[in-house]
């Protein structure tokens, strides 16, 4: 039966698991950001108590092992809540609070890295909280933060990989059953480390691109 897989057929059944890797990708980037950028408003909020929350969720999945978040996404919520949860609705959930608690940390740390005249600058104006975020602060953070947002990207695609521990077919588990079945387990994880590679290193050159024209324009 290993004979039956040509170069050509295990390279295109590796594809066809990417198209899950990238979809997962895309999924917990999404909901990452939207999530992280709520966390990231709490934890420069003035408001102690929603800065206190908000750094217990940050130094939890920050602190934690992703493979530990997929397991109690997966089991967990069956245990506690009796519910049943499909492997790419446990990988959503467990890569979403990964990547929010990430992606908060790395835009809290490119608001507070604009130097403390900007925030003077807006009240001057006469500025509310909310204007100053929104005209001064957050346009100018947005341009410190692009390459490592970007950069943490490639991380989020290769930590989709950890889902197959709960049963999600994506491109690694994909290359484990290819080669359980064929035995060729140099080629199969070759081309599946190649795949990785075109994945991810456009996106690295790609940021640093960006973030050389934001700095050509300041």
């Amino acid at each position: 039966m290993g004979d039956e897989f040509t170069l050509g057929r295990i390279f295109l059944n590796l594809l066809i698991a990417t198209k899950w890797t990238i979809i997962l990708s895309l999924i917990a980037f999404v909901f990452g950001g939207i999530v992280g950028f709520l966390v990231m408003l709490m934890r420069i909020s003035p408001i102690k108590p929603l800065r206190f929350l908000s750094w217990i969720y940050v130094e939890f999945f920050e602190g934690t092992p992703l493979l530990l978040q997929l397991f109690l996404a997966f089991f967990g919520i069956s245990v506690v809540f009796g519910i049943n949860l499909s492997p790419l609705a446990a990988a959503t959930i467990a890569l979403t609070a990964f990547t929010s608690s990430f992606l908060a940390d790395i835009w809290r740390g490119a608001v507070e890295a604009l130097p403390k005249g900007q925030w003077e600058a807006s009240s001057a104006l006469g500025f509310g909280y909310f204007k100053k975020l929104r005209y001064i602060i957050l346009p100018q953070a947005v341009k410190l933060s692009i390459a490592p947002t970007v950069g943490f990207l490639v991380q989020v695609i290769k930590g989709t990989s950890l889902a197959s521990v709960i049963g999600f077919t994506e491109l690694s588990r994909a290359a484990s059953q290819i080669n359980n079945v064929t035995l060729k387990a140099l080629l199969v994880f070759a081309l599946a480390g190649a795949i990785y590679f075109l994945l991810c290193y456009p996106l690295s050159v790609w940021s640093q691109k960006v973030e050389q024209r934001l700095n050509q324009q300041t």
